[in-house]
């Protein structure tokens, strides 16, 4: 085959693949520009600028932790917040409109994550997350309180509860586990055939401290923001991504975006490894929530399934057509089973005689009148 052949039929070849490149990102363009040409109820809330009193945490190795106390200083109960992997505090918008008017509320971004100082990866385990919110109760929660955690959130309370047993049904009255695991992700499927699933996960360990070793070079990439990205997290983080609002994924890629990869490296080995399901005999001393989008493939019902097995008397609540974002997806389902916990605090302080949340009463009716997302 003579020279300019070959140079003709790679000419082609090169020709043809950049055509399919370029068809593929004008398609893709083209599902994107229709998405956000769709109707969005959500598209005037006023995400990430609901603020509270700026507080800062210094933990016991130095890292200090950037937190909001919101809602009456003087309400009867505090509830604190535990966000997920690679979000930060403004994650719970919906459920800090719905109870601020009501509750002390004590929002936290966890190390590495949001607004808080970063650690060594070394430092970048459950069990440390969990002496962290052991180090928010002792300095911005002088009296009871209730744990809310979503995803690695939740892996914090459990953390918590293992290392300080003493505190649940004397300061700590409630708890709510959203959308997570007490161990056991590292066998997930992912919805993949048994084998494929173990290679993938075979190799993602090894490819993500790749990743963190690069970080640089793909932050610079992914603070630009795109539409793959936005697909992306459309279709996985969510349940329904036809009825999801597009201004609802915009904030969440962008607390994505901001969580640097290297502190998406660091947690993963801890997210893989992480194992509690000793410490849910403590969670069974109070009242305990527990809620999963029956779509989750991160943090599938399953898990959810298992923690309820260890904590009898807990109440779970299966979330049709959601996923692992639900406290952004579904928002009213979620506010509604926090106050069916608040409401079995309450129950639980009169019929125990507990001392230190008498007027829940008025906080249920304020909550309620606050209105549900």
């Amino acid at each position: 085959m003579s020279t300019r052949r070959r140079v003709g039929i790679a000419g082609a070849v090169v020709g043809t693949a950049s055509a399919g490149l370029a068809a593929a990102a004008l398609a893709k363009r083209y599902a994107v520009g229709r998405i956000r040409l769709r109707p969005d109820l959500e598209a005037s809330e006023a995400f990430g600028e609901l603020r509270g009193r700026p507080a800062i945490v210094k933990t016991s190795d130095g890292v200090e932790l950037y937190a909001e106390v919101d809602g009456p200083e003087d309400a009867p109960l505090t509830i604190v917040f535990c966000h997920g992997y690679t979000l930060n505090l403004d994650a719970w918008h919906y459920q800090r409109r719905h109870l601020r008017d009501a509750y002390r509320l004590v929002f936290w971004d966890q190390r590495c994550h949001g607004r808080s100082t970063r650690t060594p990866a070394e430092d970048c385990t459950i069990d440390r997350l969990g002496a962290d919110l052991g180090e928010i109760l002792k300095t911005l929660v002088p009296g009871p309180c209730v744990l809310v955690g979503h995803s690695m959130g939740g892996m914090t309370v459990m953390a918590l509860a293992d290392s300080h047993p003493e505190l649940f049904g004397d300061k700590i009255r409630g708890v709510a586990l959203i959308s997570t695991s007490a161990g056991k992700l590292a066998e997930l499927t992912l919805g993949l055939p048994a084998l494929i699933s173990k290679v993938v996960h075979w190799a993602a360990t090894p490819a993500v401290s790749v990743l963190g070793r690069r970080a640089a070079l793909i932050d610079r990439g992914r603070q630009a923001g795109n539409d793959v990205s936005f697909l992306a997290l459309r279709y996985l983080g969510f349940g329904d991504p036809s009825n999801v609002s597009p201004t609802v994924v915009d904030f969440a890629e962008s607390m994505i975006r901001s969580t640097p990869t290297d502190v998406i490296a660091d947690f993963y080995p801890a997210l893989m490894s992480h194992d509690k399901l000793a410490a849910l005999d403590v969670l069974d001393k109070v009242p305990t929530e527990i809620m999963v989008g029956d779509k989750d493939w991160l943090t599938p019902p399953d898990h959810s399934k298992s923690i309820n097995a260890g904590l009898p008397s807990a109440r779970f609540t299966e979330i049709p057509g959601a996923s692992h974002l639900v406290l952004l997806e579904k928002p009213t389902a979620v506010n509604d089973s926090l106050d069916q916990l608040l409401k079995r605090v309450q129950d639980a302080d009169a019929g125990g005689g507990t001392d230190g949340i008498g007027g829940l009463d008025d906080g249920l009716s304020g909550a309620s009148a606050a209105g549900d997302a």
